[in-house]
């Protein structure tokens, strides 16, 4: 019994070697950091896990509300607008000197049948979700190429993985970041500029509240449909995990020598689900998607 014992400690050993130098590392660390959407949910518990472990953190808002409890320094800035982006990052440039870590989190949810969701509001999604995120980028290189060096951070999402019925429009835009992202990732190595994918499942934060939501109006082929799924998917937010579990791995990653193309953060389920979007045929992971949302 006792060399049982003495066998799991020795296990165990190494990995709590490397906890207390990842602490070490977040503890002395000086790096600057740009997270925008970070006035709730994911971007906030981000911004304030990293602050309390001693980085320098700018989290960006639309609108500029630092609260009085807050760790970290709010900017503000519209992803939306290049302007704003310019303004913001020659800000902490100027005070700083450097941007170590850009966040992309900035994120907006759209629902709805296709058909029914108007082109105006597809537009608007992928400004934020996917233009906003590559004009953060290409404003923030010339900051990382002078200074050697940097890392960059997509929050992209497992919806992004596959086709979601009633969020098709929302699994385009983070798809399409996903992929300009691992080309993107490969022209920046000869700057020693690194570029990773974080994708999370459902997370416990008031997203759902802040989603546009197509106006099938009484009547449409869709309305009760689209109704039971939306339940669903409100559902899976509220059951979702805390969403400092994304913080966590974020830390991690910025304290990683060299970060994977690809992260995937969320209940089991979900990161299993997109393993099994490369290994059942099309027709037969439609159907499991199909018989999971009630179609």
């Amino acid at each position: 019994m006792m060399w049982v014992a003495c066998h799991f400690l020795f296990l165990l050993i190494p990995k709590f070697i490397a906890y207390l130098c990842d602490m070490k590392k977040g503890e002395s660390s000086d790096k600057i950091v740009l997270i925008t959407g970070a006035s709730s949910g994911i971007g906030k518990s981000i911004a304030t896990y990293l602050a309390k472990r001693n980085f320098k953190v700018y989290g960006t808002s639309r609108s500029k509300k630092e609260s009085s409890d807050s760790v970290f320094n709010f900017v503000q800035l519209d992803v939306t607008n290049e302007q704003s982006i310019i303004a913001a990052i020659n800000e902490i440039s100027k005070k700083e000197g450097r941007i170590d870590v850009l966040i992309n989190n900035a994120g907006v949810g759209i629902t709805g049948p296709i058909e029914e969701t108007p082109e105006s509001e597809i537009k608007k999604a992928f400004e934020t979700n996917y233009f906003g995120p590559l004009n953060m980028i290409k404003n923030v290189l010339p900051v990382m190429r002078k200074n050697n060096g940097g890392l960059i951070i997509n929050v992209t999402s497992i919806a992004g993985y596959m086709g979601l019925p009633y969020r098709g429009i929302y699994s385009a835009t983070k798809s399409a970041l996903e992929i300009t992202a691992e080309a993107y990732r490969m022209e920046l190595k000869q700057f020693g500029i690194k570029m990773t994918n974080v994708a999370p499942g459902d997370f416990a934060t008031n997203i759902a509240s802040g989603r546009y939501h197509a106006p099938v109006t009484k009547g449409s082929p869709y309305e009760k449909v689209y109704g039971n799924t939306l339940k669903l998917m409100n559902e899976h937010v509220d059951s979702g995990q805390d969403p400092e579990v994304m913080a966590k791995q974020i830390f991690k990653i910025i304290n990683t020598e060299d970060p994977k193309v690809h992260y995937k953060v969320g209940e089991r389920l979900q990161k299993i689900s997109v393993k099994l979007k490369g290994l059942l045929p099309d027709k037969l992971y439609e159907k499991m998607l199909m018989k999971h949302y009630k179609l």
